[in-house]
């Protein structure tokens, strides 16, 4: 896991640089391929709706950093607004962040590594009230995640890299790197023999 996310530090955070990774990574997910795209046609996948929350959320949080925390609140309440997505301007998200759908969402994690798919109605937060932003009640995911339509990761978890939650599955304990987990509570899935 990139240990920028993990401590929470972004020292590395370059908004250009992640959306442009972010595009990219939506590319090769909706249409197979980011080959030769660049520029005004890289760019103009921005406005899609399955980027658009990424690019909203790059946005608040890079007003967050640079200490102007109304602009980036305008920023997050867009995304909630116009697509139905909650994400805490102060997490850090690494680049290649993916919503293939979003309505529902509520992102509140201490951070998330590179690569994250998130589908809808997913929560990603506190187990109770924690206004006061806290690691010690947030999840922490790792490289290469991806987290079902409806999942539910509570409390200070982490997700390996490499790592699923299955749909609807509500995560209350650590998931190793590479494995899937599943159900109420999520355990890990065991292969069928």
């Amino acid at each position: 896991m990139n240990g920028a996310l993990k401590t929470g530090g972004t020292d590395e955070f370059r908004f250009f640089r992640y959306v442009a990774a972010d595009l990219r990574r939506a590319r090769v997910l909706l249409y197979g391929t980011a080959d030769s795209v660049t520029g005004v046609k890289l760019w103009s996948g921005a406005l899609s709706p399955r980027f658009a929350p990424v690019l909203l959320c790059r946005l608040a949080y890079t007003c967050h950093r640079m200490k102007i925390g109304p602009v980036g609140k305008v920023f997050s309440l867009l995304n909630f607004f116009f697509f139905g997505i909650e994400i805490a301007v102060r997490c850090p998200i690494g680049k290649g962040l993916f919503f293939p759908h979003t309505q529902g969402t509520v992102i509140g994690a201490w951070a998330i590594g590179t690569n994250a798919t998130i589908f809808q109605g997913v929560t990603l937060g506190a187990r109770e009230l924690d206004f006061s932003y806290m690691q010690v009640s947030r999840p922490t995911l790792g490289d290469n995640v991806t987290i079902g339509a409806g999942a539910k990761v509570l409390g200070a978890v982490t997700l390996g890299d490499g790592s699923s939650v299955g749909a609807n599955a509500v995560v209350v304990n650590d998931v190793r790197a590479g494995a899937t987990v599943v159900g109420i509570p999520a355990v890990e899935a065991r292969p069928k023999r």
